[in-house]
């Protein structure tokens, strides 16, 4: 009975994947009078940022952004982003932790009938493996709490972890897509504002080492309470690191949302997402040196500094 259910969620999705295809959403209306001040930063010589590939997970650019061929495979990275400030080191979400065999188990029976994913060691074992000493992480930093962007935080055990209050909120809700983070029970949250005003178009921000170096803004619309963080590094390289705001740079690029059933699935504030998606596009091409990284897409998480001691 099983195999005859993911057989016509296949061939559904197939269908609908074909008209995707044939039915090609125009991109996303960006204005033409963009103007923005590029924030001063000030980051010390020894900021650095690594990233920790930990686990993948394939798919069809037609399921990636809005346009996308369905006959093109796409690769989905997990990762986690490690940022090291002289006072102290920020883990950007956890990527795949050493459970996620039972972790994808709790994702909807879609997802687990049209994806197919490849373990790689969780970034606790990583950092150990380096002696890393945990205890100098000053908190793993949720861009949201899907479940592939969490997995991770269950081998973190007493490291902190930031969230906006709109995000516990829908941590606490435990619906279906808190679902795992939820399961982990009472993690050590430490709920954060935005108190430090505009930046960069958002109307908001928080900077987290009182340098401009690492400052992150609300984004809400994946989820309620979805950030995007910015690293300025001392060789004036930038990075935004959106989360799921996009899956794939095109979506960035083009710009363009998300298909229609993933939409659904996702259950967005539509209007948000593509709010975000515009400016963060006009961003990715107004501000020099600034790279754009969706947490999902492997081309670009491989051009990131790979973590090492």
């Amino acid at each position: 009975m099983k195999n005859i259910l993911v057989s016509i969620c296949l061939a559904l999705v197939a269908a609908i994947g074909a008209l995707g295809w044939t039915f090609k959403a125009a991109p996303l209306p960006v204005p033409a009078d963009f103007a923005v001040r590029i924030p001063v930063a000030n980051p010390p010589p020894e900021l650095t940022l690594s990233v920790l590939h930990a686990g993948k997970m394939y798919s069809k650019a037609a399921f990636a952004y809005r346009g996308g061929d369905f006959g093109e495979e796409r690769i989905f990275g997990m990762a986690g982003i490690l940022v090291r400030h002289p006072q102290g080191a920020l883990l950007l979400d956890a990527g795949f932790g050493k459970n996620v065999d039972a972790h994808f188990r709790t994702t909807p029976f879609l997802m687990q009938a049209m994806s197919k994913y490849e373990k790689e060691p969780p970034v606790a074992d990583q950092l150990k493996a380096a002696g890393f000493d945990l205890a100098q992480l000053k908190g793993v930093v949720i861009t949201h709490a899907h479940w592939d962007h969490v997995s991770g935080i269950e081998d973190l055990r007493g490291v902190p972890v930031w969230v906006t209050q709109a995000e516990l909120d829908f941590i606490r809700d435990c619906n279906l897509q808190s679902a795992l983070i939820c399961s982990f029970g009472d993690l050590p949250y430490q709920v954060y504002g935005f108190p430090d005003g505009p930046y960069l178009g958002f109307e908001s921000s928080f900077d987290v080492f009182k340098d401009g170096s690492v400052v992150i803004v609300p984004a809400p619309g994946h989820t309620p309470g979805s950030v995007i963080t910015f690293v300025a590094l001392a060789d004036g390289n930038r990075y935004a690191f959106i989360g799921d705001l996009a899956w794939q740079k095109e979506g960035i690029a083009i710009p363009a949302e998300r298909p229609w059933l993933p939409r659904q699935l996702l259950r967005e504030d539509a209007a948000n997402v593509r709010r975000w998606l515009v400016l963060m596009h006009q961003l990715q091409t107004s501000v020099p040196r600034l790279t754009v990284v969706p947490a999902h897409d492997r081309r670009i998480l491989e051009t990131l500094p790979r973590f090492s001691s």
